[in-house]
Formats: structure tokens, C-alpha cells, sequence
């Protein structure tokens, strides 16, 4: 009986033995020593706050200020902007500049309510009083010829839709030197 006793703790503490080697140091900041990171300082966060990537102020956020006056002055000089309004409060619904570009020319071109252009190329609706435009069925956001189809029927849809396109790339082209 005292030969298995023996075989057994000799089994038990050459168990442990290699359990210890493969797990490193012990003991209190053993795991800084070793290099690894600990619970609390993990690259995953349990703070969902964390997760949510901060907007910083983009470098080019003067570069832009000082593009939208410029477009604000040229359009303003050539009649399509009002001169108490500018472009950044026009275009504000607008995921791209350059599509609101084209939606001022074309709605300037064709002597059409820009209002109901933004509405119908958005998708938004609020703040347009819908009897006075002519709506899109659906709510969704159509493409500027499909807008210009719906409002003014008899124009040269596809002229339209290319001369506006045209100076709304003049524009940002001018405004951006």
C-alpha cells in the first residue's frame, strides 16, 4: 500500500508541477511582469460608450467653411440663392453637395420650387407645404431626372438632368481653388 501512495503523490505533484510551468509566475503583478495584459486592461471595453467612435473636428472643417462661402457668394451673384439664405442651410438635408448642386440648377434652370426638388430627391418631407408640389407616391428618395419628370413633364428631362450636373461640377471645381 505505501508503493501506491508513493506512485500516486509522485503522479500528483508531477501534475502540478507541469500545471505551474505552463501558467508562468505567481503572485501579485506577476502578469505585468510576464507582459500580458490583465481583465482590466483588455482592447474590448464592457462600457458601451466606449465602443462608439468619437467625431473629431476634421482638419479640412476650415477648408470646408471657406468653400461654402464661396459657393454661397457664386450662387448668390447668379441669382439661384436668395441673398438671405446660404448653401449649408439649403443643403443640410442632402447627403452629398454635389447632389444639392445639381438640384439648385435644375430647379433654377427649370424655374422650379427648390423646395419641392429637395423634398422628392431626399425623400424628406417636412417643412414643404405638399399642395403646392407635386409629390412622390412613395417616401423614398428619387433620382433628380425622376424629380424634374414628375414636376415639370414637358422638359427636356435628360438635358435638364446633364446641364445641372454640369454646373454643380463647375461649382465645386471653382469653389474648391
Amino acid at each position: 500500500m505505501k508503493g501506491w501512495s508513493m506512485v500516486l503523490a509522485l503522479m500528483i505533484g508531477g501534475a502540478m508541477a507541469t500545471g505551474a510551468a505552463a501558467q508562468g509566475p505567481a503572485g501579485v503583478g506577476a502578469s505585468q511582469a510576464a507582459g500580458q495584459k490583465t481583465k482590466t486592461e483588455s482592447s474590448h471595453s464592457y462600457n458601451p460608450i466606449k465602443w462608439m467612435k468619437k467625431e473629431k473636428k476634421s482638419p479640412n472643417a476650415d477648408a470646408n467653411a471657406d468653400q461654402m462661402r464661396k459657393l454661397t457668394a457664386r450662387l448668390q451673384g447668379a441669382g439661384i440663392v436668395a441673398e438671405n439664405q446660404d448653401v449649408n442651410g439649403l443643403c443640410k438635408d442632402f447627403k452629398e453637395l454635389s447632389g444639392c448642386l445639381e438640384a439648385l440648377h435644375a430647379s433654377h434652370n427649370l424655374g422650379l420650387d427648390f423646395a419641392c426638388v429637395r423634398s422628392n430627391v431626399t425623400g424628406i418631407k417636412t417643412g414643404v407645404d405638399a399642395s403646392a408640389c407635386k409629390m412622390a407616391e412613395s417616401d423614398k428618395p428619387q433620382s433628380l431626372s425622376k424629380t424634374i419628370k414628375l414636376l415639370k413633364p414637358e422638359a427636356d428631362v435628360k438635358g435638364a438632368t446633364k446641364d445641372a450636373e454640369s454646373q454643380a461640377k463647375e461649382d465645386l471645381h471653382d469653389s474648391a481653388s
